[in-house]
């Protein structure tokens, strides 16, 4: 059974990881590279869960939430900021001296298994943590939570090799966080708020799910966009 719920639990990252390993369709980045982004991944959400359990510790956050404002505060200070500043870290080390970071869509590719490695951990504790319901659990987060951690992924790779490529300004740098943890703290409020206010919960589900519909079709956009931009073909990107 445990071998069971560790597939179910790993298997929604593992595709998303094929998937976007296929997209990348000029350059593929070596196999070794996809699994040391996805190992960078593991080590960061280990790094997360600890960095989270000392801001509960140190009473900055609380493990639930009685208001609006408090549910957004733990969705953007509890979760949110600690994850995507995990994840960032890996990814700079991963990529701070890579030859292999030489096109575009590198970027979503790196930040994308890193993404997809802290998924699946968080995953593998989620439904050993719920193990009497793991099957509901692991339906809902292969359908929620893991491609969300991959949008969010999504938006820091594609800011990363903004950055990386100099086709955005310094001032702007702050984009490859801000819009990760942005992204992640609305999903993540909408979930608290809904637990908060039961009454209004089907109001709030609804823009929740209005919300990941609007992060696929951005997902989608950047990841058409930066496939263009390293297409040798593409004379608009060429410098």
């Amino acid at each position: 059974m445990e071998l069971t719920i560790l597939l179910f639990a790993v298997l929604p990252a593992a595709l998303l990881v094929l998937y976007i390993y296929l997209r990348d369709r000029y350059q593929r980045e070596p196999i070794g590279q996809i699994l040391k982004g996805v190992l960078y991944g593991i080590i960061s959400a280990v790094l997360a869960a600890y960095l989270e359990s000392a801001l509960q510790l140190v009473g900055l956050v609380t493990e639930s939430a009685a208001t609006w404002l408090g549910a957004g505060w733990n969705a953007f200070v509890g979760a949110a900021m600690p994850e995507e500043a995990t994840k960032l870290l890996m990814l700079w080390l991963l990529l701070r001296r890579n030859k292999y970071f030489d096109e575009r869509f590198d970027g979503i590719v790196y930040a994308c298994c890193v993404g997809m490695g802290f998924a699946g951990t968080e995953n593998i504790l989620y439904l050993f943590g719920n193990i009497d319901s793991w099957q509901s659990v692991a339906v809902s987060r292969a359908i929620f939570a893991v491609p969300a951690h991959f949008m969010f992924a999504v938006a820091m790779g594609y800011f990363y090799s903004k950055v990386h490529f100099r086709e955005m300004s310094r001032s702007y740098r702050s984009l490859v966080f801000v819009v990760p943890v942005v992204m992640h703290g609305i999903y993540d409020g909408l979930l608290f708020v809904a637990n908060v206010s039961p009454q209004v919960a089907g109001v709030i589900l609804l823009c929740f799910y209005m919300f990941c519909f609007w992060m696929f079709r951005v997902s989608r956009q950047r990841i058409r966009e930066q496939i263009a931009a390293d297409d040798p073909n593409n004379l608009i990107f060429r410098v």
